[in-house]
């Protein structure tokens, strides 16, 4: 959760309390700020980027280790595994290079993703479920993963809203993903 909405509503605030309460979810860490939406300059101070995520542990009741995914960023810091956003183009080198070893060090288990489930900029899902379920079939087909075996799949609740009918798509996912035998972990396995 981003720790800026997570304190934004009182409605928010509940939805943090009532995740806790939740045996099958974990409250992790996206930041307090989000970088504003500006990832350059947000990743040209790593101390900066740490006193946002601390900031957001505070407003989340996280304590570290913390499991957390920095915004905008598929980077990977875990005891058994290390790995660098892949995505970064040549305008960010040398504008923006994040001491991750750092964030980690500071109590942080740095989460990317394997795979996306995209949305527009109006938050509309992309791919139907049937196509992101062939999209994930293929995946573990080729074995295209950080972790052998374990697939992070990343979504953004802006698709989740009704106009999009997003209750019924994410139940139709979790769904067929288990018609095919797939199934659902912690975050807290992850890394075994």
């Amino acid at each position: 959760m981003v720790g800026m909405h997570a304190q934004a509503s009182a409605t928010n605030r509940a939805l943090v309390q009532r995740a806790k309460q939740l045996p099958l979810v974990t409250l992790g860490n996206h930041s307090y700020s989000h970088a504003y939406n500006h990832y350059r300059h947000f990743y040209g101070d790593t101390e900066g980027v740490v006193a946002d995520m601390v900031r957001a542990n505070a407003v989340l009741g996280l304590k570290p280790v913390v499991h957390a995914r920095l915004p905008g960023r598929d980077v990977f810091r875990l005891p058994s595994m290390s790995k660098n956003d892949t995505s970064l183009g040549l305008a960010q080198e040398g504008h923006e290079e994040p001491d991750y070893e750092f964030v980690a060090a500071s109590g942080f288990y740095l989460y990317g993703w394997d795979h996306e489930w995209v949305h527009k900029d109006n938050g509309e899902p992309v791919q139907s479920v049937d196509h992101l379920v062939s999209e994930i079939d293929h995946l573990f087909g080729y074995g295209r993963f950080v972790k052998p075996g374990k697939l992070i799949l990343l979504m953004h609740d802006e698709m989740f809203q009704d106009g999009f009918d997003g209750k019924t798509k994410l139940t139709n996912l979790i769904t067929a993903l288990k018609l095919r035998r797939y199934t659902f972990g912690a975050i807290q396995g992850y890394d075994d």
